[in-house]
């Protein structure tokens, strides 16, 4: 026997007894350990038995992440049941594998995401209008994050009472969404709120807004899906990023950083954003 092929053997005799020590889970990610949210850092647990830390929070209060974490009971577009599982581990070292190697399968409008023209104008899907194509400038910058009235979806009415200055290029929307934490809830949820097509028409026509942030899975409400979103998308100067976990940040001034996956041919992605003061 070679000194390779007994170092081969040894590998996967290890690889067998870890196996056999451990209990066998029935999912690649059976739990996820650190949960609560914390502005602490590092790990927890000691050196033998590390514990991640998941925060929401960086940089002393600076640095706020305002995307969801993706779970397979977040909800998704008009299901009962949340994504369900996402997340496979085909490739496991307890399984003998040198290195543990995910794949992942969602929707490109899951979670925290944004949308490129051709999400619901099709010629614009043809021509290849999708999310690498979008403009980063307009994504990363100065922006206003501010309380919409509760008690209605976005209207002309809203939008005007608002007062959002001209030359204010990116806002992102709390609305009753936030409140009624929706994006924690794993059922879909028809009644969130989100932008009528008079409101849509009227954000175009009188402020300089290219970038609109929302707290829910689509910034049009569902009572005008397609109309508001193509008053939006039609000219392909404005950027749609849905899903926001806008909960715990006050309202102000702040600098935002989205960044989608540069999907060619995709009309949708997930993408990881936050705020700086």
């Amino acid at each position: 026997m070679t000194p390779l092929h007994f170092f081969l053997l040894l590998l996967l005799s290890s690889a067998a007894l870890i196996s056999a020590a451990a209990a066998t889970a029935t999912t690649a990610y059976p739990s996820i350990p650190g949960t609560d949210s914390t502005t602490d850092c590092g790990l927890s647990g000691g050196d033998e038995n590390p514990v991640p830390i998941r925060r929401e929070v960086y940089g002393n209060g600076k640095i706020f992440d305002i995307s969801h974490r993706y779970t397979v009971d977040m909800p998704s577009w008009e299901s009962k049941d949340g994504v369900g599982q996402f997340l496979w581990l085909p490739k496991s070292m307890k399984n003998g594998s040198l290195a543990n190697n995910s794949e992942m399968k969602l929707p490109t409008h899951t979670g925290t995401h944004l949308d490129a023209p051709g999400h619901v104008i099709d010629r614009y899907f043809n021509a290849g209008f999708d999310v690498d194509t979008l403009d980063l400038e307009v994504l990363n910058g100065p922006a206003l994050l501010i309380d919409v009235p509760r008690d209605k979806n976005i209207t002309a009415e809203v939008m005007e009472s608002l007062k959002i200055p001209k030359g204010v290029r990116r806002v992102l929307f709390r609305t009753l969404n936030t409140d009624r934490r929706l994006m924690f809830k794993k059922e879909f949820d028809t009644s969130y709120v989100g932008f009528m097509k008079d409101g849509a028409e009227w954000l175009v026509k009188h402020t300089d807004i290219k970038l609109i942030g929302i707290d829910y899975l689509s910034v049009a409400a569902f009572d005008d899906l397609i109309p508001s979103h193509i008053v939006f998308l039609e000219d392909r100067d404005i950027i749609l990023v849905e899903g926001l976990k806008l909960d715990n940040v006050q309202p102000g001034i702040y600098s935002v950083h989205c960044l989608p996956l540069r999907l060619l041919g995709a009309e949708g992605s997930p993408t990881r954003c936050i705020l700086i003061k």
